[in-house]
């Protein structure tokens, strides 16, 4: 064909460093702490619940269930977090369940975000958000988390990074649509204290902006943190649509079930791009799913809760790879929650020369030229920024703790 076959919408957004890395790190011996994704089995009552549901004798759980969320997922789903929220929610019109997390993030920007509409994305944030804002028509607009110097004689903490009130007010405009929230934030582990999510709340009131929260990393918090769920906060619920995850709550991954919460006047729209895609999410994944939340709403709270278990022996295992890292010469940045951490390499500029006018940031250099001598996998925190700020932290890397 002699015109153009590309779609607009995909210029400049068919790059991705994951098809790159895997690619790389499957060509070599190595150990991966680059994808996030655990290499261990999940809980046994959540792989008994799947054998039942592909086992039983409940014929329907192989064919076709509800559209927008098989009946029992949804009324869990609905029971579990309306408590959390502090809100009744309705099933039917105030859940619906998404292939991951990943379709729950496409199906907002596409049914929210239009041409012209700017959407704030808070630096460093997980990749996906910037092309789809993009193919979606908008024009993201960034702000970074800031760091301070870390106390003397102590590692510095993703606590330690920080929004700037004025800088972050200064983002939103006539043309704001809404502001994506990752709390805790991939990839740096970030925890958002109530304070900050108090300023990012009043400023979508004060603005009339919808916020697209994904608190997949919701349960992995160390420290003794805590999760503030934004739609909680006071004028919040009826503007927020909040998205999780099975496959980071259960350590399923692979099994994509996800799921967002929010009001209907919000969900209406992003039911309307599912129905035109997706359609439609595996059945037998999405009874065992309901199944676990029955298992960890009696549980939860208690020490028998998955939840509880997982999050105290990922802080282990992270404890654990910081200790690594110092030992080697690298500077970790101690995570508050998920289970990835990033790492500044400054002081391995010998073994591996800075190019500066080389196009490749350092950071992506660095690792391959890792990946084949060291055989170790990790990702470029360039990655995570916008193009005009990767350069300026190209000296970070990010390693994945959950293996």
């Amino acid at each position: 064909m002699s015109r153009p076959v590309q779609a607009r919408r995909l210029e400049g957004v068919d790059k991705n460093i994951w098809v790159e890395f895997v690619k790389l790190a499957a060509t070599y011996p190595n150990v991966n702490l680059g994808q996030g994704f655990p290499d261990f089995s999940p809980p046994d009552f959540v792989k008994e619940a799947f054998k039942k549901a592909v086992s039983g004798e409940n014929i329907m759980l192989h064919q076709y269930t509800r559209a927008f969320g098989h009946p029992a997922l949804v009324t869990n789903l609905a029971r579990f977090f309306g408590k959390l929220l502090g809100q009744e929610l309705d099933p039917m019109t105030n859940v619906l369940v998404t292939v991951g997390a990943y379709e729950a993030l496409f199906c907002c920007f596409q049914a929210l975000v239009d041409e012209g509409d700017e959407v704030i994305i808070i630096e460093p944030f997980f990749d996906c958000y910037e092309p789809m804002v993009k193919m979606a028509g908008g024009t993201p607009v960034f702000v970074q988390l800031r760091s301070k110097a870390a106390e003397a004689g102590k590692l510095m903490s993703s606590g330690d990074w920080r929004l700037d009130p004025a800088e972050l007010a200064s983002r939103f405009t006539k043309q704001t649509k809404a502001i994506v929230l990752n709390s805790p934030n991939n990839p740096l582990g970030k925890v958002f204290t109530r304070e900050e999510m108090e300023l990012i709340a009043d400023l979508c009131v004060k603005h009339d902006v919808l916020c697209f929260s994904d608190e997949v990393y919701e349960w992995l918090v160390y420290d003794g943190k805590e999760h503030i769920r934004i739609a909680s906060l006071p004028g919040m619920w009826d503007r927020t649509i909040t998205i999780g995850s099975a496959g980071k709550t259960f350590s399923i991954t692979g099994w994509k079930v996800g799921w967002t919460l929010g009001p209907d006047r919000l969900l209406k729209h992003l039911r309307t791009v599912h129905q035109n895609s997706v359609y439609h999410c595996p059945t037998a994944a999405q009874e065992a799913v309901a199944q676990a939340f029955q298992r960890e709403f009696d549980n939860y709270g208690k020490q028998d809760s998955y939840f509880v278990q997982l999050a105290q022996e990922l802080q282990q295992k992270r404890d654990w790879l910081v200790q690594s890292l110092v030992a080697v010469g690298m500077k970790p940045i101690v995570p508050e929650g998920t289970y990835f951490l990033m790492a500044d390499i400054s002081e391995f500029i010998s073994e591996v020369p800075d190019l500066p006018d080389s196009d490749e940031p350092y950071d992506s250099r660095f690792i391959k030229w890792m990946i084949i001598n060291k055989g170790l996998v990790a990702i470029p925190v360039s990655t995570f920024y916008s193009t005009p700020h990767k350069r300026n932290f190209d000296h970070l890397i990010r390693f994945c703790f959950v293996k």
